[in-house]
């Protein structure tokens, strides 16, 4: 089986870069992040990526904690002390140290560079923003727009000559 491709996104990065998440963030942070998480969990799964969102805690006295969400989907909040930039350079090193193909989703720069020399490949919020938005119009046509040929019913009646017609009706209401 082909090893899939990894995900890293660093999480209020992404919600501040896009939007639609920025707004939300403004009225309730929490409400932002469950939105990223279900937006790269759809766009995960169809792309068929293995996505790890980062949550940097730098300011809170909580303990790291990681949130399976699906076989293909974690969510990480980083403990006190550690920032998401620190969480996503290690686990884009030891991943790309496993051979796996990732992928960094940040627009800061200086943690970009760090990703690059990692073996990682960065890719900017915006840019990730442009994709998702592809993939959705592309799920949307494959999946939520009828059909364009719709299946006619056929009759025995379109398949037969008149004269087998009037026979057949003929038997059907018994006067045969």
């Amino acid at each position: 089986m082909a090893k899939r491709e990894h995900y890293i996104i660093d999480g209020y990065n992404v919600i501040h870069s896009w939007p639609e998440l920025d707004e939300a963030a403004r009225h309730e942070l929490a409400e932002a992040r469950d939105k990223l998480i279900n937006i790269m969990a759809e766009y995960g799964a169809y792309q068929k990526y293995d996505v790890t969102i980062v949550f940097d805690a730098l300011f809170t006295s909580d303990e790291m904690h990681d949130e399976k969400r699906g076989e293909h989907l974690d969510v990480v909040y980083t403990s006190e002390g550690e920032t998401a930039d620190s969480f996503i350079e290690r686990l884009a090193y030891e991943l790309a140290k496993k051979g796996l193909e990732v992928h960094v989703v940040t627009s800061d720069g200086a943690e970009q560079s760090v990703v690059l020399g990692a073996g990682a490949y960065r890719l900017p919020s915006r840019e990730l923003l442009r994709e998702v938005r592809r993939v959705k119009k592309q799920i949307k046509n494959e999946y939520l727009v009828a059909p364009k040929n719709f299946v006619t019913r056929v009759s025995v009646s379109d398949r037969i000559d008149s004269d087998t017609a009037a026979r057949l009706d003929a038997m059907r209401k018994h006067e045969i």
